[in-house]
């Protein structure tokens, strides 16, 4: 079974592996990384490394039995209880519930281990199944994002709260625990 790991120094070759070999199919959908992204990988990865050591960030990577990254998930901005979600995984296991699955997964990290009430996610209006990932996490949709944001198309704003407030939904795929809500 995939398992949420935090990013590390070990995940270095396999996170290459997933980028390169799902390069096409991002690009499709989001900003392409670019030829400088892989030509300074190394670097770029170490310095990924060291804004997660120093609390800017938080990165995921969703992690197959057979050690290849299915996914990577990330919290960014981490700034007064507060991030900016994004996420991405590999074409073989898109549409089958594994963005919808992790990114629920990580707001509950984002709550639990980073401290994080809020996350916010924008996404490229013509980006149906990122839309259609963050509404069933339980996003609302909040506002336009600037097409700057998304390289240059229009797009959507999302947002959820993490922290449940008195009234509040509980929303689907949201697991109760002990003491929350009735059974």
């Amino acid at each position: 079974m995939p398992e949420l790991k935090r990013l590390h120094a070990g995940h270095a070759p396999a996170a290459l592996a997933f980028e390169l070999a799902n390069r096409a199919y991002f690009a499709a959908s989001v900003p392409d990384r670019g030829d400088d992204f892989f030509d300074q990988f190394t670097d770029r990865y170490n310095a990924l490394l060291a804004e997660q050591e120093a609390g800017i960030c938080a990165f995921h990577v969703l992690v197959a039995e057979d050690g290849s990254i299915l996914g990577r998930f990330n919290l960014v901005d981490i700034e007064e209880h507060t991030a900016e979600l994004g996420y991405r995984v590999a074409q073989h296991v898109a549409g089958r519930g594994v963005a919808t699955a992790t990114v629920r997964e990580l707001c509950r990290l984002a709550a639990a281990q980073h401290g994080l009430r809020t996350l916010r996610a924008a996404t490229a209006r013509q980006n149906a199944a990122s839309q259609k990932v963050l509404t069933k996490a339980g996003f609302v949709p909040v506002g336009p994002a600037d097409p700057a944001h998304l390289d240059g198309k229009p797009g959507t704003w999302y947002r959820r709260d993490l922290v449940r407030r008195p009234g509040s939904a509980i929303l689907p795929g949201d697991r109760l625990r002990d003491g929350d809500g009735h059974r």
